[in-house]
């Protein structure tokens, strides 16, 4: 386990009143960091996500995705309805460095513990605010989440191939992304706060955190005539380049090519129904789905290893695709050491992700798994005699 006392954020306390993933998640990187986080929790059942379960996997009667983004907080019960309980939340929010919400725009304020409210408590508080689509328009009451996100983002027509319309993520990639915003944003704030004494407010919404993700697609855009992007219409993997740029069956699995001119190519891969593009690179483009085509069709007929073999001595960018189990089997994964096995008093053992970040070499590592619904509610309420 990790001294927390050697890591950037010892010393600082967070309370997290966020529920499912995009506040969790930054939270969990500011505790991978060294800050102490404190999870508000209904005392009826607690997180919402406690009972979200992405599977039929459940660990201690939780969700595996609440362990997952929950790991080595604590956990204190408040009834946010119940006038003793808030008042002790706000006690513990004066002496709090960092606050962060994603309650629906104007719930927060109705609690009486919007960022006015709570400044006037603790002026020092970074105070993290995470909405689905901002605090104003025609969006706002709308709910705030992932998919629904992705939908309304245009994030959707870049993935797949043309004639699939719109492919979501396989992954809630708008909330990992708000709650890496949030988290980016609260960091400079602490560093404004070192300096002037002041806190702030950090403020981010899953769409916006989704158009910048797109902000090299949208640059293209916005200076094209605002032409919209046309997937290619076979192993399309970027609507804004050219052939080879995809993923290839091979005899034995998958093999990925990326930018690659092609008359280098064409000569490893001994093709010669590529010459008619080898001096044409705007044909590259243009006719992409017709020279994929051709480039699969070879690509079939060796296995990955031997094409890699071909293609990796003469510098051209490509990799074998793999799934978890080749990646977890992988030498460049082992050397990560990127897993961890995480613990709880009544016998709940937990296998996750550590963080992806290293500080002084070495990378963070913390055993206590998730909290139960307000399981160091007793202890907190006497450290700080709420």
């Amino acid at each position: 386990m990790t001294d927390n006392s050697e890591l950037p954020l010892a010393g600082l306390l967070v309370i997290d009143m966020s529920q499912f993933l995009s506040g969790p998640y930054c939270s969990l990187r500011l505790m991978d960091l060294g800050a102490r986080v404190i999870k508000i929790e209904r005392p009826d059942g607690g997180d919402l996500s406690r009972r979200l379960y992405l599977s039929d996997t459940e660990i201690g009667g939780d969700s595996t995705i609440f362990h997952a983004i929950n790991r080595a907080k604590e956990s204190l019960a408040i009834d946010l309805k119940n006038p003793d309980d808030l008042a002790a939340l706000r006690k513990l929010l004066a002496r709090a460095d960092v606050l962060i919400q994603n309650f629906r725009p104007g719930v927060i304020g109705r609690l009486g513990l919007d960022y006015e409210a709570v400044s006037r408590i603790n002026p020092r508080l970074v105070y993290a605010s995470i909405s689905g689509y901002g605090e104003e328009g025609p969006w706002v009451m709308r709910p705030g989440q992932d998919l629904l996100a992705q939908s309304r983002s245009g994030v959707m027509w870049l993935n797949g191939d043309e004639a699939q319309g719109p492919v979501p993520f396989g992954l809630a990639v708008a909330d990992m992304l708000a709650g890496a915003a949030a988290a980016q944003g609260i960091l400079a704030a602490l560093v404004r706060r070192g300096i002037t004494g002041k806190g702030a407010h950090v403020e981010t919404s899953l769409l916006e955190v989704l158009i910048d993700l797109q902000f090299e697609v949208l640059t293209t855009h916005l200076n094209d005539g605002r032409r919209l992007p046309k997937r290619s219409q076979f192993r399309s993997a970027h609507a804004y380049l050219a052939a080879p740029y995809g993923v290839y069956p091979a005899a034995d699995g998958y093999l990925a090519i990326a930018m690659t001119p092609i008359p280098k190519l064409a000569d490893l891969l001994e093709m010669e129904e590529l010459a008619p593009y080898r001096d044409d690179p705007k044909s590259w483009f243009t006719e992409r789905d017709a020279i994929k085509e051709k480039i699969a069709a070879r690509i079939a007929t060796r296995t990955v290893e031997e094409w890699l073999a071909i293609l990796e001595p003469a510098d051209i960018w490509c990799a074998k695709v793999l799934d978890w189990n080749e990646l977890m089997e992988s030498q460049g994964f082992k050397v990560l050491d990127m897993l961890q096995t995480v613990r709880r008093d009544d016998g709940v053992t937990i296998h996750t992700t550590r963080s992806p970040l290293r500080i002084d070499g070495v990378r963070p590592s913390f055993t206590r798994a998730a909290p139960k619904t307000g399981e160091q509610s007793a202890a907190i309420r006497e450290e700080f005699g709420l």
